[in-house]
């Protein structure tokens, strides 16, 4: 399992012309969190036992499985970029105010409810692409939720492109997770809608962290993290990118220089498995993400009964960012600095 270090660190993210960095100000999502009564903080958990087993001061998780009642931090990307819409077109009375538009994405599960919850509230149709290999149970939670679902495809980016095509075909409104030329104002603000996580992490933590692990599919989460921590906390955390084996576009893109396609099996980590990273996130981890660990499915598989075992039940996309603590070698961890003082922010981004 590969620690590569990113060489763009601290430049100005590759040269992607017309790419936005992400967002780091979390105050315009927490204004709007503040008028939902299903808004909460989510837990941040000390996790001792790891830490004495990886040999550090402490690890905490944020722990986004009860996020809104949706189940993963994705309920405040597409659901954020909808109330932001709704709140735009009647500030005074946002419930209802899109009834007769029609929000359509790709997605492995979890995007895909914060698109239809967000819908749902705000009277707006949800329509959800989902590629072949996304479980039929998804595909039932997102119906309930009022979406209407679509299969399209073998992978994610089948069955996004199918999702775009459908958009320019019926005059709806693309919402992706991901963000490619010419695509960029609605994912740099759903992106910004997971601001609010670290904003309720830099207000609990007694010190901020000397180091983050954190999982990434396209990236978006992993892009809006590191801002967030550069902003709140400067060059001090050391930031370490998990992908999947499988899916490593964020690592081979910056081990190429430019976007790069990975290719790969199918991952057990569904909802990192991503072949192709947002273009907003990958410049803005290039600028501030230090080092990229690719992890196989087994290792994240042989992690997840332990987890479990402390109260972190979770899936293999859930706890990537913990499996690739724990996984990591003494060569590595002299590499990274992780000694007995380093405080690790990890986190649990989905329910099993």
């Amino acid at each position: 399992m590969p620690l590569i270090p990113n060489p763009y660190r601290s430049q100005d993210g590759l040269d992607l012309p017309d790419i936005p960095l992400p967002f780091d100000d979390a105050a315009p999502v927490q204004a709007l969190l503040a008028r939902c009564p299903a808004a909460g903080a989510t837990p941040l958990t000390a996790l001792p036992a790891i830490a004495q087993e990886v040999g550090v001061a402490e690890v905490w998780a944020k722990d986004e499985r009860a996020r809104m009642g949706l189940g993963s931090f994705k309920a405040l990307g597409a659901a954020y970029v909808i109330a932001a819409d709704a709140a735009a077109a009647n500030p005074d009375a946002p419930q209802g105010a899109l009834e007769g538009r029609t929000y359509v994405t790709a997605s492995a599960g979890n995007h895909g409810l914060s698109v239809a919850a967000g819908a749902r509230v705000f009277g707006a149709r949800a329509v959800v692409y989902l590629s072949d290999t996304v479980p039929d149970s998804f595909a039932q939670r997102l119906e309930a939720k009022g979406a209407e679902v679509v299969r399209a495809g073998q992978t994610y980016e089948a069955s996004m492109d199918a999702a775009a095509m459908a958009a320019d075909e019926n005059g709806w409104t693309l919402l992706s997770d991901s963000s490619w030329p010419g695509y960029t104002d609605s994912p740099r603000v759903l992106m910004q809608g997971y601001l609010a996580l670290m904003a309720e992490v830099t207000e609990a933590m007694a010190q901020p962290p000397t180091h983050i692990f954190v999982q990434a599919g396209v990236g978006g989460l992993a892009a809006a993290v590191a801002a967030a921590a550069r902003a709140a906390w400067g060059d001090a955390p050391c930031i370490v990118v998990v992908e999947p084996t499988a899916a490593a576009c964020i690592a081979d893109s910056l081990s190429q220089g430019q976007p790069t396609l990975a290719r790969g099996p199918v991952s057990s980590m569904g909802r990192l498995d991503c072949k192709e990273a947002s273009l907003i996130a990958l410049r803005g981890l290039a600028r501030d993400a230090d080092h990229v660990f690719t992890l196989t499915d087994r290792a994240v598989e042989d992690h997840l009964p332990p987890l479990a075992d402390l109260g972190m039940a979770t899936t293999p996309s859930g706890g990537a960012s913990l499996a690739a603590l724990i996984c990591t070698t003494a060569q590595d961890r002299e590499a990274l600095g992780l000694d007995d003082g380093a405080r690790v922010l990890t986190f649990v981004t989905e329910e099993p």
